[in-house]
Order: C-alpha cells, then structure tokens, then sequence
C-alpha cells in the first residue's frame, strides 16, 4: 500500500485510536505493522477475529491478560547467554501464567469463536519452570529456599552480623568511648558495619576509617574489634552471591531451553492483544461487519467518518455496480472531501480487519491498491507549484495503478487554466477508467461535469446546499450535478443585479463587455504648486532646527542662496531657512539696547584662537587690519 494515501486518509490515526485499547506492549508493536491486506481471504480472516473477539467481549466483559508483558527483551538477553535477574525471571513467571490462563479462558469458548479458539491450541504451557521460579524467587529476590546451600550461609551471615551488632553495641555503651562517638547509632558503608566518629578523635579509635562525611566532621570506621568478623561475613556474603548466581543460571537454563516455544507463545499474546483491541474498538463505536467482494462494488449505508464519530453526518454512497467512475460537485466548504477521505479510510478499515460505524447493507470491496491525491502537496524543497505536484503525483499513480485499484481525486485538474485544466482532467480520468480503476473524483469544473453527464459509465453526485442559511448540508445526492451557487451566494451579499446579470450572460455566452471605460471616470494629476512663506530671520532671534529638532539662534540673515548662519552648540552651522522655524523673535527676548554680539563673543574668541593655531593667513590679516585700525 501506499503510505502518502495512509497519511491523507488519516490511517495511523485511526491506528493509534485502536492502540489504545491494547493492554500490552505486544499487541501495540504489532498494530504500528499493521497494514490492509490486499485479499479477499485475508480480508476476510482478519473480520471474522473481530467479530469473534467482539462475541467474547460482549458475552464475558473482559479477557483474562492480567500479567502479560512484552517480555521481548527478556528473551533475547536469554537468547544471548546472559544471566536472568530475579525480575526478569519473575515477569517470565507471570507471562507463562498469563499464557496458561488466557489458553484456558480461549479454549472454553471454542463454541461461539473457533478461530480464534484454535490459535489456543498452538500455546504451550511451562508449568514446571514457572514453578521453580515462583519456588526460588520471592519478593523479587532469591528466596533462602532456593537451595540447602543458600539456607546454610545466610544462616552463618545472620549469625555473623549478630556478633558484629553486639560488639559494636557493647562499644558505643562504654563510658570511654561515649565522648569520641558523634551518633549512637550502627551504620553500614561499603557493606561493613561502622560507627559515626568525631573527626577530632579518629586517631583515638583503634580500627580504621571505612568513610568520612561530607563535612568532614565525622568518619565512619571499623573499630579493631570487629575487623576479624566484618572480614568473615565479607566471605560469607561473597559465597551467597555465588550461590544466588547458580540458582539464577539453573532458572535461566529452564527458560533457554523452551525458548522456541515461548517465542511462539509471544506472537500468539501478540495476536490476541491486537485482535481483542479491534474487538474492544468495535464495542467502543457499535461497529459492524461488513459484506465483502473483490469486485469494485462499494456500497455504503449510513457510514460515518471513523475519527469524526458523532459529529460526522452519515454518507449513504454507492460505485461499481452500474457505474465506475463517480463524479462529486458542490460548493466549497461543502464536505466533498470528507467524502472521499470517508471512502478511502473506512476501505482500509476494513482491509485492516477493522469493523466500522456503518448500517445494515453496507458492502466493501478489497482493493490491492489505494492511491488518494488530496490537499495541497506543494514541495518546496522541489520548488514544486500546487499544479506540477499534483500531476507528478497523479502520474505516478497512472504508472502503478491496475483493475484492482481505489482512485481518491479532491479537484483534479485544479491549480491551472480552467480550460486546460478541465481537458487534462478529463482524459486523466477517462485513462483511470480505461484501466479498470474504480475512481471517486471532486471537481468544479462544468466541463468535467458535462463529460460525466455523457459518459454512461460515469455519474455526477452533488453536495447538498441550504441555500436560505447558507450553510452545506455534507449529504451526497448520486445522480445529480452541483453548482458552487457563487451567483446565488453573491445575491445574497448584496452584489449589484447589473453584475449578476453580466455574470449569466457570460456563463452561456463568452461574448465580453470590451468597452472602455468613460474618460471622465480617470482621475488626472493636478500640478503642484509648492508654497513657502519667506520669514525676515534677525540677528538673535530663536529658531528650531527642524534636522535636530533642537533650538539656535540667528548670527546672520538670510543670503542670496536662502541661507541663515544660525549658532548651535558653539558652532556656526548654515542653514536652509526652508529648515528653520522661527520660535522667539530676538525683541522679545532681550531688553531694548542688548548688545546682541555678546551672544557670540566666546565663538568668535575661540574661533580666533583655533585658526591662530593652525597658522590660518585669513586669522593673521584680520589681526594686522584690527592693529593698523586702532593706530
């Protein structure tokens, strides 16, 4: 199958609604597998599980799974020669009990699920090594009664601690000792037993530091005492773990050697899992079987959308019986859409050995192929147009499609010239039918319509349309064409009759308006006469600049180029008076008789200063014509 037609129509999605149904980790790896089948046989096979597995549900209520696990990993660390844990060894335990159990439940209800009963028969049961487990392995430990060996040291190390706990009880009770011990209190570090020292007194303390704490205030340390026998029990505790290991390897060696059979015990787990969860799915929506061909035939009865359930209004459709190729039209925003994907996801529902929501009559044909172009597959990577993506896709479809072959088009022909667009689309779906395929298309385009119309093995379907609310009905009427109302829709908003009645005009008669339009109509552009009003700028009057948005002051009128020296932060700048904007004339602002020069006597110092500087021949003239002046 093809997985751009699972992603279209939503398939993993209604996998993953299935999958949460499941109890195991088994039946959840084996649904994400989960393809249609593409035979009758098969197709048949998997709906007849569903409908055992739905029996069982609705007799019983529930399926005994309790303690199955995917144990997967379990069995491939066996498979590998590796030592099985107590837990490892205690969740093949339960999955062994789970097998027998699940064995017996199938195997009684052979009466009303026989398939489902024999696949029973295959599962073997291990009771002698899930005894030995449960025996040995308690608490998620190897239990003292694995073996007489185990009992023995344990028995020693118990003993041994005893001594050890007395010892170093009898330690901390001594009056001698009370003021060198931070905590009355035994404490186990790297598995020897100790006592909380005062760092200030570790070299009082006969015996030797095992820890020190965090802070340093306190060490951790095995008095002398006790060394001997935390050395013995560091012995014992070394020939338990051997014993553990032994014990654990003979519970390994029941399971390697019942492996093939346990492996087939998970698939049928596996199976189980995934057929009760269709079961359960079927219960969940009040789904039914189907009845199936191979023929092309589909004949949907009250049917609705899997993931849209209540909302979803139900489709009664039909194609492959006196016709082939189907033809939907309507309005946009009509749900043609939903139509096809409707088809397409309950067809490979059912392939799936899904039951639907559907009525009574409802008929699905298997299909070895189903191919779905719909939505926009624009590739940008590709710097695809919507138009070249969607006829790269609808070739690659022609280069594999055959009699066996669902066909799903949403607009076909679309995202081109209309003309060119409606012919292609045409004989794309004449060359469709030429092969035998079964194909639903979804169209605006009147010429495909009239093609379908006169065709005797095509038929127009139409969208329904509330035309007083404006609102789509998503019901499908077979046997008739749809109009997309854009002339009745935009009567309704007010759109004036004169263009409405154009807009007939053309649709029957391509005879356009070609006047042009009134002269008097066109705007013309109007000269523009720009206006400045001249200001007389004054020496000392205030000005804004209108560049800084910052205020100045006037040193020297306007020039023949229209331009004001105005004194900004200590400098002479010259200044366009189309620049400037006058804020206080220089009489309002100072008394009658200020000498205005003052206000640019520290320029004019400091300029003089400057070019004297640089060496500036002007600056030296002017002081030569002021020396001669006062002579």
């Amino acid at each position: 199958m093809n997985h751009h037609t699972f992603n279209k129509l939503q398939y993993t999605e209604l996998k993953d609604i299935i999958k949460s149904f499941c109890v195991s980790g088994l039946g959840k790896k084996l649904l994400d597998k989960l393809e249609p089948a593409s035979t009758l046989k098969a197709v048949k096979t998997r709906l007849n599980e569903t409908s055992e597995a739905r029996a069982i549900l609705d007799a019983d209520g529930h399926v005994p799974f309790s303690g199955v696990t995917n144990i997967e990993g379990i069995i491939q660390n066996a498979e590998k020669g590796m030592i099985l844990n107590p837990g490892e060894l205690m969740s093949l335990s339960d999955f062994l009990r789970g097998c027998r159990r699940l064995k017996r439940f199938m195997l009684e209800r052979e009466f009303f699920a026989p398939v489902l009963a024999s696949y029973a028969q295959s599962m073997s049961e291990y009771m002698e090594a899930e005894e030995e487990i449960n025996a040995a392995i308690k608490n998620g430990k190897v239990d003292s009664s694995a073996s007489r060996e185990l009992r023995r040291i344990r028995g020693q190390i118990e003993s041994k601690e005893e001594k050890i706990t007395a010892l170093l009880t009898k330690f901390m009770n001594s009056s001698e000792n009370k003021k060198v011990i931070q905590d009355f209190f035994i404490s186990r570090k790297n598995d020897r037993f100790t006592i909380p020292i005062k760092a200030s007194f570790k070299n009082q303390v006969a015996g030797s530091i095992v820890e020190v704490s965090s802070t340093g205030s306190t060490v951790f340390m095995e008095p002398k005492a006790v060394a001997k026998l935390n050395g013995e029990l560091e012995m014992l505790k070394a020939e338990e773990a051997m014993e553990e290991y032994q014990i654990l390897a003979a519970l390994t060696g029941l399971i390697s050697e019942n492996l093939h059979g346990i492996s087939i015990n998970i698939e049928l787990i596996s199976q189980y899992d995934l057929v009760f969860a269709k079961g359960k799915y079927s219960q969940h929506i009040k789904g039914i079987q189907p009845a199936l061909n191979e023929t092309g035939h589909i004949k949907l009865v009250q049917c609705r959308h899997p993931l849209l359930g209540g909302k979803a209004v139900p489709l009664d459709f039909e194609i492959g019986n006196v016709y082939r190729s189907l033809v939907i039209t309507g309005p946009n925003a009509g749900g043609k859409t939903i139509v096809l994907k409707t088809i397409g996801l309950l067809t490979l529902a059912v392939m799936s050995g899904f039951h639907i929501s559907a009525g009574t009559g409802t008929e699905i044909s298997v299909f070895e192929k189903v191919f779905a172009d719909i939505g926009d597959n624009q590739s940008i990577e590709n710097a695809l147009s919507t138009f070249s993506s969607h006829m790269k896709n609808l070739s690659e479809i022609m280069s594999s499609a055959n009699n066996k072959t669902l066909l799903l088009f949403d607009e076909i022909g679309s995202g081109t010239e209309p003309n060119e667009g409606a012919a292609l689309a045409i004989s794309i779906l004449e060359e469709f039918y030429h092969m035998g395929c079964i194909t639903i298309a979804t169209t605006h385009y009147g010429e495909i319509k009239r093609f379908s119309e006169l065709h005797p093995d095509f038929m127009n379907a139409a969208m329904q349309f509330q035309q007083e609310t404006l609102e789509p009905l998503y019901k499908l009427i077979i046997g008739t064409s749809g109009d997309s109302n854009a002339l009745w829709i935009s009567k309704k908003m007010s759109m004036k009759e004169a263009v409405l009645d154009r807009a007939k005009a053309y649709m029957e008669n391509k005879a356009y308006r070609l006047e042009k339009v009134d002269a008097n109509k066109i705007r013309k552009p109007k000269a523009v006469i720009e206006e400045h009003v001249l200001v007389d700028y004054g020496k000392g009057d205030q000005v804004e600049l209108l560049d800084y948005q910052e205020t100045g002051i006037v040193y020297k009128e306007r020039d023949q180029y229209r331009n004001v020296t105005v004194f900004y932060k200590g400098e002479m700048l010259e200044v366009n008076d189309k620049r400037l904007s006058l804020k206080i004339k220089a009489a309002d602002l100072y008394p009658d008789g200020y000498n205005l020069e003052q206000l640019f006597t520290d320029y004019q110092s400091r300029k003089m200063e400057h070019d004297m500087e640089r060496g500036s021949k002007k600056a030296l003239r002017k002081i030569y014509k002021e020396m001669r002046r006062k002579d």
